[in-house]
């Protein structure tokens, strides 16, 4: 957190560019830095890349977060989410930019994803749940915002240590709202 990449929007991925040697080193780079750091997720501005590219990993189902869905190792080139139903619910959120800290965030929780893979292929995808917490997350990063910007209840951002001791457990349930 302070890097001004993280905080630049990224630019579209040139489609002429996807699968050439460079494009292919890039998404190696950033599956290493995810498996290097223990991440479920990674955004290229994240390792001072400023391309709309993010990563989604889930291979362990239990994870810091609790159980999970599987989800397997996928790239999203120029991806736009939009909000397929109304209603959002919370989860406390930890992100490889901003170490040692966790804050509750509220999202929508029925999305889609239309995006590029890896090939270049128009792509969609609709997640619920945590999942569409982790793709909202990660495609912030490509606008430049970080999850502590959506973070409404100061209280409830932590230290990870303070987190454990106060305020690990069940997830609260709050009420669905409208779509931001």
């Amino acid at each position: 957190m302070g890097h001004p990449c993280l905080r630049t929007p990224a630019e579209d991925y040139p489609i002429d560019d996807i699968g050439t040697a460079q494009f292919e080193t890039l998404i190696e780079d950033m599956r290493d830095t995810l498996h290097a750091y223990g991440g479920i997720g990674l955004a290229a501005p994240q390792i001072g890349v400023g391309y709309r590219i993010a990563i989604i990993e889930i291979e362990n189902t239990q994870t810091r977060y609790g159980e999970v869905e599987y989800t397997p190792f996928d790239v999203y080139i120029n991806p736009l989410v939009t909000c397929i139903k109304e209603g959002q619910a919370g989860y406390w959120e930890g992100c490889l930019s901003v170490p040692g800290m966790r804050g509750f965030v509220e999202r929508p929780q029925h999305i889609r994803i239309d995006y590029l893979d890896q090939s270049g292929n128009s792509s969609q995808k609709e997640v619920h749940g945590f999942l569409a917490t982790v793709f909202q997350h990660e495609i912030d990063h490509l606008d430049g915002v970080l999850y502590v910007d959506r973070i409404k209840d100061k209280s409830l951002f932590a230290y990870e240590q303070e987190y454990l001791q106060f305020h690990a457990g069940p997830e609260p349930a709050p009420e669905p709202k409208n779509c931001v």
